[in-house]
C-alpha cells in the first residue's frame, strides 16, 4: 500500500523529530543560547552598574565632608586680618560670600548624585530581573530539553518495535505521545495507524535513504530485520554460495531470532516488574539486553524496591538491575548504619563501587579516624 502525500509529510516530520536535528531541539538550543548571551551581557551590565553605584557613594560622602570642613575654616577666617595683602595682590576674598556659595551650590551638586546613584541604582534592579530571567530561562530549557529528549527515546522505540513487527503497545499510548510533539487529533491518529500497520507504508518509508533516520550504531534500526526476512524469502536457487558462507548465515539468523526472543523476554519482565521499558533510554535498554539475567534483574528489582530508589532514577542506572554484588554491597552499607533512604538518595554509590572497592574506601575512612556512618555518601 502506498502512502498518500499528507502521511508522507507526517513521517517527514517524526522522522525529524527523532533525529538530531529534530526542529524542537533545534529551536530549544538557540532560545539557550539567546539566554545565555542575555546572561553574560546583563551580568557585565550588573559589574558595571554596582561599580557605579559605589563610585557615586564614595563621590557623595565627599562632597559632604568636604562641604563641612570647608564650612568650619571659612567660619574660622577673619578677612579683616589678611585686609592689606588682599587689597595690593587685588584679591577678592570673602569667606562669608564663599560660604554662602558652598551653602547654595553644594546641596544642588549633591542632590544630582543621589539623582545619578537613584538612577543606576533603579537599572541595576531591572539589569538583575532581567539577568534572573534569563538564568531562569536556562533553567527552564533544560528541563524542556531532558523532557524532549525523554519524548524523543520513547518515540524512537515505538518507531523501532514497529519496524520490527514488535509493536505492542495501545493506541492510546502512541497518541499521548504524539500530544506532548503538538501534533493534532488527525495527525495522531493517521501517525498511530502507520505505526500500528507498519506493512501499509512504513516499510517503504524507512528504506528511502532520503529520508532522515536516526542511527544508534552507524546502522539503521530495521536493517537486522529487514535483511533477516530478505534472506528468509530468497528461493534456494537464487542462492550461490559457498558452505562456509551458508553457515555464516545460518549463524547470523539465528543469533537475531535469539536476540529477538531475549528482547521480548526483557520487555515482558521489565513490565512484570511494574517497569515500562518505553520509559528506559535506548541506550539503557540495550544495555540490559547486553546483560541480561532473568534472576540477577529480577532479584535486584525487589531489593531495589525495598529501599524505595526512585524508579525514574533507575532509567537512566541500569546497572543496577544486573549488578550481580548489589545485595553484598546492600548488607556493606547496612552494616555500616547507612540507612535505606540515605542509600537511595546516594545510589550512585552503589554503581561506582564494585564490592572490593566499597569496602576498600570503608576501611580507608577508618584507617583516618572517621567513622563510616556518620560521612555522608555522596562524599564517598
Amino acid at each position: 500500500m502506498e502512502l498518500d502525500e499528507k502521511a508522507i509529510l507526517l513521517l517527514d516530520r517524526l522522522y525529524n523529530l527523532r533525529s538530531d536535528d529534530s526542529v524542537i531541539l533545534v529551536n530549544m538550543e538557540e532560545e539557550r543560547k539567546k539566554a545565555s548571551d542575555l546572561k553574560e551581557k546583563t551580568s557585565l551590565e550588573k559589574v558595571e552598574l554596582e561599580s557605579k553605584i559605589n563610585s557615586l557613594i564614595e563621590e557623595e560622602n565627599i562632597l559632604k565632608n568636604e562641604g563641612q570642613n570647608l564650612e568650619r575654616v571659612l567660619d574660622s577666617i577673619n578677612a579683616n586680618a589678611f585686609k592689606k595683602i588682599l587689597e595690593r595682590l587685588n584679591i577678592d576674598f570673602d569667606p562669608e560670600k564663599i560660604k554662602k556659595e558652598v551653602n547654595l551650590r553644594l546641596p544642588e551638586t549633591i542632590n544630582k548624585v543621589l539623582k545619578e546613584k537613584e538612577e543606576a541604582h533603579e537599572k541595576l534592579i531591572s539589569t538583575e530581573e532581567e539577568m534572573n530571567n534569563a538564568i531562569m530561562r536556562i533553567e527552564e530549557l533544560g528541563i524542556r530539553k531532558d523532557e524532549a529528549i525523554y519524548n524523543q527515546s520513547r518515540l524512537n522505540r515505538i518507531f523501532e518495535l514497529a519496524l520490527s513487527h514488535n509493536i505492542n503497545i495501545t493506541r492510546e499510548e502512541i497518541t499521548s505521545l504524539l500530544a506532548k510533539f503538538d501534533f493534532s487529533e488527525e495527525e495522531q491518529r493517521i501517525a498511530a495507524k502507520i505505526l500500528m500497520f507498519p506493512e501499509d507504508g512504513l516499510f517503504e518509508y524507512d528504506k528511502n535513504p532520503t529520508k532522515i533516520t536516526v542511527k544508534s550504531d552507524n546502522t539503521s534500526i530495521a536493517e537486522p530485520i529487514i535483511d533477516f526476512k530478505e534472506i528468509k524469502n530468497i528461493e534456494p536457487s537464487q542462492i550461490n554460495v559457498t558452505s562456509e558462507e551458508k553457515d555464516v548465515k545460518d549463524s547470523a539468523e539465528i543469533k537475531v531470532e535469539l536476540k529477538i526472543s531475549e528482547k521480548d523476554e526483557l520487555i515482558n519482565l521489565l513490565k512484570e516488574l511494574g517497569y515500562n521499558h518505553l520509559e528506559i533510554t535506548d541506550a539503557g535498554f540495550n544495555e540490559l539486553l547486553e546483560n541480561f539475567d532473568k534472576d540477577t534483574i529480577s532479584k535486584n528489582a525487589k531489593l531495589i524496591e525495598q529501599i524505595g530508589i526512585d524508579k525514574e532514577l533507575l532509567n537512566n542506572n541500569v546497572q543496577l538491575f544486573y549488578d550481580t554484588e548489589l545485595s553484598e554491597k546492600l548488607d556493606v552499607l547496612s552494616n555500616i548504619g547507612k540507612m535505606p533512604k540515605d542509600i537511595s538518595l546516594n545510589c550512585d554509590v552503589l554503581i561506582k563501587y564494585n564490592l572490593n572497592d566499597l569496602n576498600n574506601a570503608i576501611k580507608m575512612l577508618r584507617e583516618n579516624g572517621l567513622d563510616p556512618k556518620l560521612v555522608p555518601l555522596m562524599a564517598y
